[in-house]
């Protein structure tokens, strides 16, 4: 546990979301069931095995002492998580938690849960997917969009504010969408965002009448049971994707299954879409360090022919 409480004393002052310590990336021998996220003003620790109350108690020591540094007089607001295979409980450790909970990321605003749920509104780990489709849209003003699986669209907020003509998210979560769509008010986006709370393997008609796009995120969960298995599933997505591009259009294919490879993306992509063209895959946030490429998050881009 050193390792996280090093990372703890020497952190600066967080002001956007973003992780301070990824134990899970291996790099960090005996921690590799911890991470640490800031969604300011709280800190978030996850635990993904139970731990000792001592433990907890150093921990919170760490975070109060340097808090008392970067922010002198401020309450220390941390939660903590316990998350296993069966189950996830949250507590309130210290300070408290904004009733409405809103966090920044490279200038837009978003809306985050940290006590309830496994997942809290804001994948931190996608922040250079969401930069990488900013700068495509400011590049080509007036793009269409389609957000496959866009939870609470964070990926159509930043693609709107860089000048997207329309996004077209969906997703099966009305609830998911719901947040989505606060977060597009919260960035004073009235216009160019339509929802569809749909299965998207039913969906391909209404989907593709909407195109065809110049961007596509792809970004499902890699195994959601009655939703979305990546082994199963992510073929069935793969064979669209040719029909659904504009010519020179591009797909952001995104895969957090850390027994998967790059190979399973790339090998199906050959298969299935071999009109399009691999271009490159997108470097992990660097607080996402992984002691393997194989094993951590896999971004890649697909560009169809001119």
């Amino acid at each position: 546990m050193q390792a996280l409480l090093d990372a703890i004393a020497t952190m600066a002052l967080p002001h956007d979301a973003q992780r301070v310590f990824h134990g899970r990336g291996g790099l960090h021998p005996g921690c590799e069931h911890l991470a640490l996220d800031a969604y300011p003003p709280v800190f978030v620790l996850t635990s993904f095995q139970p731990l000792p109350e001592e433990q907890l108690a150093a921990i919170g020591a760490a975070l109060d002492a340097r808090w008392q540094q970067l922010a002198p007089g401020q309450a220390l607001n941390w939660v903590f998580q316990l998350r296993d295979e069966s189950r996830s409980h949250t507590r309130l450790m210290a300070g408290s938690v904004p009733d409405r909970h809103e966090v920044s990321e490279d200038g837009a605003r978003f809306r985050v849960h940290v006590l309830k749920g496994q997942n809290h509104g804001l994948f931190l780990d996608m922040a250079e997917g969401r930069r990488w489709l900013r700068q495509q849209v400011a590049a080509q003003p007036g793009a269409k969009v389609l957000n496959l699986f866009a939870y609470t669209c964070a990926f159509s907020v930043v693609a709107l504010r860089a000048g997207a003509s329309q996004v077209v998210n969906i997703d099966m979560s009305d609830g998911a969408l719901a947040i989505g769509k606060q977060n597009h008010a919260l960035n004073g986006i009235g216009s160019g965002a339509s929802y569809l709370p749909h299965d998207i393997f039913s969906s391909w008609g209404k989907i593709t009448r909407g195109g065809p796009y110049e961007l596509i995120v792809v970004d499902p969960p890699s195994h959601q049971k009655g939703s979305f298995i990546a082994t199963k599933d992510y073929a069935r997505l793969m064979r669209r994707l040719p029909d659904l591009l504009a010519p020179g259009g591009q797909a952001l294919l995104c895969l957090n299954a850390p027994e998967l490879g790059v190979g399973f993306l790339q090998e199906q992509m050959q298969q299935l879409a071999p009109t399009l063209q691999f271009q490159q895959r997108l470097a992990n946030p660097a607080e996402f360090a992984d002691v393997s490429d194989e094993r951590s998050l896999k971004v890649l881009v697909y560009k169809a022919p001119d």
